[in-house]
Order: structure tokens, then sequence, then C-alpha cells
């Protein structure tokens, strides 16, 4: 399949509308962001080869920020909603499926939020609001800066954002020949519990595979009992499967849309300002 042929794979923001739906019923009502990618690439049967292509310079798939924009706008339209924990949910347990017409979702988005869009659209999709654009521009930002950070910079920041996270005695190792192993810290659990993960930072703007998995598990062989695999790039399928194989040391992963959440989320070189907003009640004025 050439590249032409596998862009034009890529389902669009409209049908992907309804599968999405479809996950969060299948996920009990509610899940991460992750676990409704994954559930709606089951449903839809998406090849590997689809799911790896890029969007634009971001750490993203195609197929993911499509998802991105598709999950927008079923909130726009009333249908779903977002914790500030990352964990999406139906806004109704009960919604039918057969009564739901993607083109009348797009329809009302886009005439409710006519008057609050910026003069841009993403590639491939309409212009949406002006939320959506904003949470691209810094990610994408953010984005770009990480992968301009030489890779030393970027095991420090993975240091930081480890201590930051509860991590404690991380240690950046960074020896060749040391089978990929970056680091070392002692993870604790409400204070109590611990133990100890090699970990291993990427600055990558690709996928990494089963194989690259396979060899990090292999340089942790009788040193830890758990892995955690941080890049600014995406993992294939193979390769998270490979991480949570039974029988296998387990490895966590996190990519780059999640690297760059969790950096803001910790305020780790992300400025939140929060814009006040004043309206003016004119029927307040009508009954003086």
């Amino acid at each position: 399949m050439s590249a032409k042929q596998s862009a034009s794979s890529v389902p669009s923001t409209k049908s992907l509308l309804l599968p999405t739906i479809r996950a969060l019923q299948d996920l009990g009502g509610s899940g991460t962001t992750e676990e409704i990618n994954g559930k709606v690439v089951e449903l839809l049967n998406l090849p590997e080869e689809v799911l790896e292509i890029p969007q634009g310079s971001t750490s993203q798939s195609k197929v993911e920020y499509r998802l991105s924009w598709t999950r927008s706008r079923l909130k726009k339209y009333g249908l779903l909603q977002n914790s500030a924990r990352g964990v999406w949910s139906l806004a109704e347990t009960a919604i039918d499926l057969d009564d739901l017409d993607a083109e009348e979702i797009v329809r009302t988005v886009r005439e409710r939020y006519r008057n609050k869009v910026i003069d841009a659209e993403p590639p491939d999709e309409p212009i949406e609001a002006i939320e959506a654009i904003a949470e691209l521009s810094w990610y994408q930002q953010l984005h770009k800066t990480l992968l301009a950070l030489e890779p030393s910079a970027f095991e420090r920041l993975t240091q930081r954002l480890l201590r930051e996270s509860g991590f404690i005695q991380v240690q950046v190792t960074g020896k060749s020949g040391d089978g990929g192993i970056d680091g070392i810290g002692i993870a604790r659990i409400n204070g109590f519990l611990s133990f100890h993960v090699l970990f291993q930072c990427k600055r990558y703007q690709g996928t990494v595979t089963a194989s690259q998995i396979r060899d990090f598990r292999g340089a942790m062989q009788g040193r830890t009992d758990k892995g955690l695999f941080i890049t600014t790039g995406t993992f294939t399928r193979d390769a998270i499967k490979e991480a949570t194989r039974d029988g296998a040391p387990p490895i966590d992963l996190i990519d780059g849309e999640q690297l760059v959440q969790r950096l803001k989320e910790l305020g780790l070189g992300v400025k939140i300002t929060m814009i006040e907003s004043v309206e003016v009640d004119s029927n307040w004025f009508a009954r003086i």
C-alpha cells in the first residue's frame, strides 16, 4: 500500500463519531483516551500501516489526531464529558446509536460554534471550535520543543518528571552499552510500598517497535521487575502487546501525547493562564 493510499484509508472524524460512542459503551460508559482509542481501533479493525501514519511533525498518528477532534465534537454536541483527570464518559447512560446521525452531529456543532472559531483548520478537516485549536497549538509547540532538546537535557527532564511524580532516588546513568537503560528510580506507593524501576527515555519522532521493547526488557533482566519506557514518539500495537506479555516483566509505556499532558499537569515548562470571561446580561437591565 502506497503512502497516499494509506493516508486515504484513515477514517474521517465524521466516520469516527459513532464508533467512539460504541467504544465507550463497550468500556462501561467511561475510559481514558488510550482505552477509547484502542477500542475504536479494535472495532474498526484498522491495520498497523494505517495506525502508524504520522500527523505532520507531532507525536500523534493521524488516527489519534482525528479521534481527538471526534471527542471534541461529541463533547460540544453534549454526548461526552471529560474530567480533569483525563477520563472521558458518556453524558447519558442510555444512548441508542440508531438514534444518532453523524451528519446531524457535525452540522449542529458547526452551527453552535460558528461565531466562536478562528480562521484556522486542521489538515483534511473543517474548521472547529477555538478550544480545540488552542489545545493543538500548545501541544504542537511543546512537542517541537521536546524534539529540539539535547539527549542529555531530555534525560534530565525525565528525571525531573519522575521526581515530580513521586519517585525517589532517581538517577540518570546514560551509560553506553547498557542496553538502553537511561536511569533508575524508586517508585513509592502511598508512602509504604516501593519498588525499583529502570527507565529508558527516547527523544524520538518515530514509532517504537516490539523489538525495541524486547531489547529493553533484556537489559532489565535480573536487575528489576519493573520497567518504564518514555518516548516523544508512539508505540506500535505489537510493542504495546509485548510490554504486557504474560510471563515477562511488565513495562509501562509513556508516549508523546501522554508525556506532554503529564508535563502540563505538573506545570513543567507549561504555564496555564486563566482568562476571565465577562458577559453583559441585557435581560437584567430590561427588568429595571
